[in-house]
């Protein structure tokens, strides 16, 4: 599996007349050969693959590391790569441009004398852009555990509950049923705090009919979910319902029109087009969604201004909101897979106004 996810960067090899890629992202470390901790590089060639690390990680990599032979190099990590380059002949070596901070690259430069280094670009991370069987599967499993999880605490949302007691149940239910932590620093936005579409979990106490939005997402295994509800705290008022309503059928507008070969683009207008039509377009200002996987938020991105195009095997999210200031605000969003005529959907959470 991890050589077959190593055979996209055949293009690259190509198209920069590449001896080798280095790699020190993390996220791009363990899509392609597995390794699950904090510190290491993975160097590839055409026909051999390197895992560098130090004495912290040997064993783990021995674990983890599949098709690629370990390297323990201490804390100069650099020399093991020049001494690689010289014995295979690797001449010219791309590395992650958009990963790479000023001082290491001219580190790099420094050290690596004889040695051509080539800029690859945000593209690089791209690599991940569809995802296999194996991640489909993870990331169908986390966002069941997490839908899971705000099902079992939604109970407990009552007037006089803080926003920030929500996150915390949350969080733990997510803990007891097998999550390794939380995706993010999760949104529960009450009353006007809703009209903050990145409103984290305050010490406001939720009042009596007031909506409450909750974006959240569990992290197990490196993989991510992304999900939000927009509940109710007792009877709300006609505005919210209305609201609620419309942003109910942009999203599942959105979704029933998820196929390959649509743009993204075209998918954000599609709710962006509906929200405007029943008057609330100036309510609508972020992007329908983004790619989700090893990142929370990795590409595609769906906004008025994204290029991609949706390809199966893609994970995205789909989550049009209303937010108006002194009002309040409302987000559905679920995560879909793309198929290959639709998409499927991996959340689950009840997606109808929920009154509690």
């Amino acid at each position: 599996m991890l050589k077959n996810r190593r055979s996209c960067l055949s293009s690259f090899f190509e198209e920069y007349a590449l001896n080798a890629i280095l790699f020190t992202d993390l996220k791009n470390i363990r899509f392609l050969c597995g390794f699950a901790g904090t510190e290491g590089a993975l160097l590839v060639s055409r026909s051999h693959a390197w895992f560098l690390c130090d004495s912290r990680y040997t064993a783990q990599a021995a674990d983890e590391v599949k098709g690629a032979e370990i390297r323990e190099c201490g804390a100069v990590r650099i020399e093991t790569i020049s001494a690689l380059a010289a014995e295979y002949c690797l001449g010219r070596i791309g590395f992650e441009a958009a990963h790479t901070t000023v001082t290491a690259y001219r580190r790099l430069s420094e050290k690596l004398s004889g040695i051509e280094l080539i800029e690859l670009g945000p593209r690089l991370d791209e690599i991940r852009i569809r995802k296999d069987h194996a991640e489909t599967t993870l990331l169908s499993a986390v966002a069941t555990l997490s839908s899971q999880s705000l099902a079992a605490i939604l109970a407990g949302i009552k007037p006089g509950v803080r926003e920030l007691d929500v996150a915390l149940a949350l969080e733990l239910e997510m803990r007891r049923r097998g999550a390794d932590g939380k995706a993010f620093d999760f949104i529960v936005a009450s009353g006007v705090r809703g009209a903050m579409p990145h409103g984290v979990a305050s010490n406001k106490s939720i009042q009596s009919g007031e909506l409450v939005t909750i974006d959240f997402g569990a992290l197990k295994d490196g993989y991510h979910s992304d999900e939000t509800v927009t509940v109710a705290c007792g009877k709300p008022g006609l505005r919210a319902e209305e609201i609620h309503a419309i942003v109910r059928s942009a999203h599942d507008l959105a979704i029933s029109a998820v196929r390959p070969g649509i743009s993204c683009k075209d998918l954000d207008e599609i709710a962006r087009g509906y929200i405007r039509e029943k008057g609330y377009g100036d309510y609508f200002g972020h992007g329908l969604g983004h790619g989700v996987g090893l990142e929370i938020h990795e590409a595609p991105t769906l906004s008025p201004r994204s290029t991609a195009v949706l390809e199966e095997g893609m994970v995205i999210t789909i989550e049009p909101g209303i937010y108006i200031p002194g009002f309040g605000g409302v987000r559905i969003e679920d995560t879909v897979v793309v198929t290959a005529d639709s998409c499927e959907i991996l959340t689950s959470a009840d997606k109808q106004l929920h009154i509690l």
